[in-house]
């Protein structure tokens, strides 16, 4: 009796707590993983930066999202409910969605937008991953503060190829803007210019104190012991910027790039590009007293200055020990800057490129085809078209910028590709793909910057172009 009265009341215990909170993650088995449960609130937040105050859009009321956490071979189940005037939808970024497609998020290309006080379940297994990736908004720049870290630890009872960390720490990077961001795309889709540059970037939400009129508790402090291997899960959710990443006297062992476990080598400073996610081993020195150093993070670019957002945000590394009390000093005076390659530095970019060689083991073999039947060559370009009559442009001498696939632009669409299937009128909406077959057979012989596509033929090129495919 004693213990089906203690089995019992502790099962009551675990009820309660989860009713009491029904933003955790509830898990049952299923196969070889794990189903996990999520549920994502997306809510209004006033959110202090820089002395602005300002109501984003979140999950379920944090900046950064939370955490979701699952193992390789677990399938994931998130509810996502719309609480905010936008329409929302989100996106699993690096996720195989191998038979789940419709969960990949893209608004209008593999669902509808989840509107106001709408929900919509996310499905999906994750297959053949581990590692770090991350999710985010996926409805106009609504990802500049809906973003959040996904962890995939390895399959249960299989441990990591590396030495087990002590701890593990994500760390994402972001951009900071004190105007309304939707206001800023939306600007510069009207008049043809770039963007405004954000005000700052952040680290875990933070701008660090290098930016004017940062509060002391606007910096993010990563804790650390001596003498301990911490797995940092960094993670580059700027919206358009590449970064350097160094911590000063310290030095670290990449292990994972974008869920996928590489050939260990040792670098002092880390590369990024927006959207990747990569881990990395951090081994801190054998330090008694309360030693700090600084971390920075700032952009690569070769384009012109005053085009992108030349900052720098800031982070400390703390030393503590067991006996040692917490300081709240975020001071950094007397802590020196690491020293991070030029702003231009593409040799060091293409240095840290070449160093990248898949794990390929017996453990984690790669199977890479041999044999390819079909080359195709794309080029990404940025260049102009005219301003349309009665229309202000504010792009070089008055036109209007425009991205393009081998001399092909993306024009928004005037209906959607599911709204055209599901009233079945795709008559000039959308491609079939032997169409769309010839079409990019035709662009890789001879590029023209004369192509023109129906809006839906060249929104599923933009998609067929940037997403993987799998059966």
């Amino acid at each position: 009796m004693g213990l089906q009265s203690t089995f019992l009341a502790v099962f009551l215990l675990v009820t309660c707590i989860a009713c009491l909170n029904p933003n955790l993650a509830m898990a049952k088995h299923s196969g070889s993983g794990i189903v996990r449960h999520y549920k994502f609130d997306i809510r209004m937040r006033n959110v202090t930066r820089l002395c602005k105050t300002k109501s984003i859009i979140t999950v379920n009321g944090k900046f950064p999202g939370p955490r979701i956490i699952a193992r390789e071979g677990d399938r994931l189940v998130i509810n996502v409910v719309n609480h905010v005037l936008n329409n929302i939808s989100i996106h699993w970024h690096g996720i195989r969605q191998l038979r789940s497609g419709w969960a990949d998020g893209p608004a209008y290309i593999t669902q509808c937008p989840i509107q106001t006080g709408q929900s919509y379940v996310y499905n999906f297994t994750i297959t053949g991953q581990r590692g770090t990736l991350w999710y985010h908004a996926h409805v106009s720049w609504i990802r500049a503060t809906l973003y959040g870290p996904i962890v995939i630890l390895p399959r249960r009872n299989t441990s990591y190829p590396f030495i087990k960390p002590y701890k593990e720490v994500p760390i994402i990077f972001g951009e900071w803007w004190k105007a309304d961001t939707e206001a800023v795309i939306n600007q510069a889709l009207q008049t043809g210019a770039g963007p405004n540059n954000s005000d700052a970037y952040t680290i875990n939400g933070l701008p660090g104190p290098l930016y004017n009129c940062s509060s002391p508790n606007e910096t993010f402090r990563l804790k650390v012991k001596p003498g301990k291997t911490y797995l940092l899960r960094l993670i580059n959710a700027a919206l358009n910027d590449e970064l350097f990443f160094k911590i000063t006297n310290h030095t670290f062992t990449v292990v994972d790039a974008d869920a996928s476990y590489v050939k260990p080598f040792e670098t002092d400073t880390i590369y990024i590009t927006p959207g990747q996610t990569g881990n990395v081993l951090l081994k801190t020195k054998n330090l008694n007293h309360n030693a700090k150093f600084l971390m920075a993070a700032r952009p690569y670019s070769t384009a012109p200055a005053g085009t992108f957002d030349n900052t720098t945000v800031a982070g400390i590394l703390e030393y503590h020990s067991s006996t040692m009390m917490s300081s709240s000093n975020t001071s950094i005076k007397g802590l020196a800057l690491p020293t991070l390659p030029a702003i231009n530095a593409t040799s060091y970019v293409a240095n840290w490129t070449n160093k990248f060689r898949s794990l390929g083991n017996s453990q984690f073999p790669v199977n890479v085809p041999k044999t390819v039947q079909k080359r195709y060559f794309f080029t990404v370009g940025l260049g102009t078209d005219p301003c349309p009559k009665n229309q202000t442009c504010q792009g070089p001498n008055g036109t209007k910028f425009s991205a393009s696939v081998n001399n092909v632009s993306f024009t928004m669409p005037t209906t959607a590709l599911l709204q055209a299937q599901y009233f079945r009128n795709s008559n000039g909406v959308f491609t079939t793909i032997s169409q769309l077959s010839r079409l990019t057979n035709s662009i890789t012989r001879a590029p023209r910057p004369t192509t023109r596509w129906s809006p839906m033929a060249r929104k599923w090129w933009c998609y067929l172009t940037t997403r993987p495919w799998s059966s």
